[in-house]
């Protein structure tokens, strides 16, 4: 079994390596070599067949609302690192910001907060019941809301009906999971998702209670409902998050002066880089990775080459920043 998509990750949000004595230490495998459950789960060919997830933007406020009844739907499969990226990607792509002018400048006013869609979907996959056969976690977009659904409810079977979310002691079904993602910085030890999905939409400029994420969960299921915070609104100015005012064009004979040691391939490839920067600030290096079909390594490469000549910069942490081209 390979682990280069965890290894990479790992690599991109710590600064660490990730070493051959880290394999029994986060727990991938036993003190034999043998692959363990999280490390089946983890692993870049995942060979747990139920480990899926279904993404779906729906036309309308249900799942039957039109004539086209789907706007988008994919499938993934793989490591529990990739499943995050897709599905925090997938609610990107099929997510709007409005923006209003302040001043100089502008505030923008996302359809719904990257922390929380984030923390959800991490919750769904490190919190679910993998016994389970025959469910995947799903994330369905309709136009006013997501749900993101997990199979298997809170561990202790309690209802949360009712309940203070902001007293509820955190107990984990996955703590080896848990542990990993923790490592990874995608989540904290303690337990704190419900928090922080909550404070990522308090803390918005069109947030009202109305709007307010709800956490609904039984012994079977939990579903997380997070509402779209500019539905109904009367914004005036919506752009797609993939869509900025002004495309930076770099051609290869300014590159060529900015990189005399690249071959003309690399030269293509460089710009096709700066292209897609500049047209997405948001996009990933994995998207990059995608869309340019190359190893984790090569885009690394070239990313850290641009960095090096002064020619992008990095804004903001690596998951939720900015690129900028100088």
């Amino acid at each position: 079994m390979s682990f280069t998509k965890l290894k990479s990750v790992y690599k991109q949000r710590t600064g660490n390596t990730f070493e051959d004595t880290d394999y029994e230490s986060f727990g991938l495998i036993d003190e034999k070599g043998n692959l363990t459950n999280a490390g089946a789960l983890l692993a870049d060919e995942s060979p747990v067949r139920h480990s899926r997830l279904f993404c779906t933007r729906w036309n309308g406020l249900t799942k039957a609302s039109g004539i086209v009844d789907a706007l988008d739907d994919k499938e993934y499969t793989g490591s529990l690192v990739t499943l995050l990226q897709a599905g925090t990607d997938f609610v990107r792509n099929n997510s709007k910001k409005a923006w209003r002018k302040v001043g100089d400048g502008r505030i923008e006013m996302p359809d719904y907060p990257d922390r929380a869609v984030l923390e959800g979907v991490v919750n769904a996959l490190i919190h679910r019941n993998y016994l389970e056969i025959g469910s995947e976690v799903h994330i369905d977009m309709f136009d006013d809301r997501i749900e993101i659904y997990s199979p298997g409810g809170m561990v202790s079977g309690i209802s949360l009906e009712g309940k203070n979310l902001l007293k509820i002691p955190s107990k984990r079904r996955n703590p080896i999971l848990a542990d990993i993602f923790s490592r990874l910085k995608y989540m904290d030890r303690r337990g704190s998702g419900f928090k922080k999905i909550l404070a990522d939409y308090e803390g918005q400029v069109e947030f009202d209670e109305t709007k307010m994420p709800v956490f609904d969960a039984d012994n079977d299921d939990f579903t997380l409902t997070l509402y779209n915070l500019n539905y109904g609104t009367n914004y005036a100015t919506q752009v797609n998050e993939n869509v900025i005012e002004n495309v930076i064009e770099i051609s290869e004979e300014k590159m060529k002066q900015l990189m005399p040691e690249y071959s003309k391939k690399k030269l293509t490839k460089a710009c096709e880089i700066l292209k897609m920067i500049s047209e997405n600030p948001n996009i990933s290096i994995d998207e990059l990775r995608i869309a340019l079909d190359v190893k984790d390594r090569t885009i690394a490469r070239y990313i850290s080459e641009l960095k090096d000549k002064g020619i992008i910069e990095r804004k903001g942490p690596d998951n939720g920043g900015k690129w900028k081209i100088k």
